[in-house]
This record gives structure tokens, sequence and C-alpha cells, in this order.
């Protein structure tokens, strides 16, 4: 006896965009257990996201969007491996939701990598001396400084953001679950957000 409905495959592979293989597989080992199977997909396209991530993606796609009042406007480069995912709709898709995302959240830099060092010593400076004199110890004052470095990350990095159109993710998820999907590298090459009148 199947130990999942059609409904339960169904609404799984809207959830992950996985292939109706790989979730027919989660949910006989989940005993059709649909949010353990989603989870268990997810862990999976991880492990997929970290195997693509010494491939050279050269190929992609330049996407724009022009806020509807004119005054925000956003280039953005996502790269893939191949041509063929590049022009695959979905893979526009997610290009074009990257620029809405970027026009909306105003991201400064793609990832934490980009955030230049003077700023991250800056940061820790300024909250350093806000808790020194506190009479905390050091080593609480650095996990202090550390959990308030990884908070700017998320805000002001585009793959640290959670994404517009599902604050429960954050696009660095939306991403690696785009790899999993397409099998592919994907990641974001540059951006650029134009604000009418700022320089």
């Amino acid at each position: 006896m199947t130990e999942y409905s059609v409904e339960m495959l169904k609404d799984l592979r809207a959830k992950t965009n996985a292939s109706l293989a790989d979730c027919k597989k989660v949910l006989k080992e989940t005993r059709g257990d649909v949010e353990k199977a989603e989870k268990l997909l997810k862990t999976r396209g991880l492990t997929v996201a970290e195997k693509k991530s010494g491939r050279t993606a050269k190929e992609g796609s330049i996407a724009s969007y022009i806020h509807s009042n004119g005054k925000i406007g956003v280039l953005v480069e996502l790269h893939c491996e191949t041509d063929f995912v590049a022009r695959a709709p979905e893979f526009k898709q997610l290009a074009h939701d990257l620029a809405l995302h970027i026009a909306a959240a105003a991201p400064k830099y793609v990832s934490g990598q980009d955030i230049p060092n003077e700023i991250l010593e800056e940061e820790k400076r300024i909250i350093s001396e806000e808790f020194v004199k506190s009479g905390k110890p050091q080593q609480i004052i650095d996990k202090i400084v550390s959990g308030k470095l990884t908070a700017l990350e998320a805000e002001i990095t585009l793959l640290g953001q959670p994404f517009v159109k599902d604050p429960s993710r954050t696009v660095r998820q939306i991403i690696t679950e785009a790899i999993a999907k397409f099998g592919e590298k994907i990641e974001v090459g540059r951006f650029t957000r134009l604000t009418l009148g700022q320089n």
C-alpha cells in the first residue's frame, strides 16, 4: 500500500519544485509526512548547492525592474552554467524577482564577503565602545559584537535579507533551492539600484 496520496505528492512538488522521483522517494522515507519530506528535500538541496559551488557559472541573464512611480530602477546579473538554463522561463522569473527585491529592500552588497573591511571594523569599534563601559566581560562583548555584525549582514546584503515575496526565507535560501531545482551553480553577479535624485 502506498504511504502517500497523489494530493500529498502534488503538494510537495508545488512547495519544493523538486522532481517527481525525488518527491516520491522522500514521501516513502517519511511515510507520508509532507512536512518532514519538505525538510528532507531542502536539506538535500543544500547538499546539491555545495557540490555545485566549485563550478563556473558563465551563462545567465540580466534582469531589470522599474518601479511603478518611475523613480527606482534596478539591473541585476544572475549567472548559471548553461545557456539552456539561462533561457528557461523559471530562471528569468527568478532574475526578475531578484531585481524586484533589490528595488524594494535596497541591499548595499551581494554577500557578507563584499562588505568592505573598514566598514566592519568601524562597526566593531562602535559596538565595542557601546558595551565596554557596561562592565561586561570581554568574551560577552565579543559575542554581542559578533551577533550585531551577523544582524548587519542580514540587513545590508542581498543574500542575507528576507526575500520580499516570502519573508520566511532569505534570498540565499531561494537561490539554494534554485540550484537544487536546475542542477546547476547559480549565483548573483552584480547589481545596480538607481534612485532618481540620489547619487
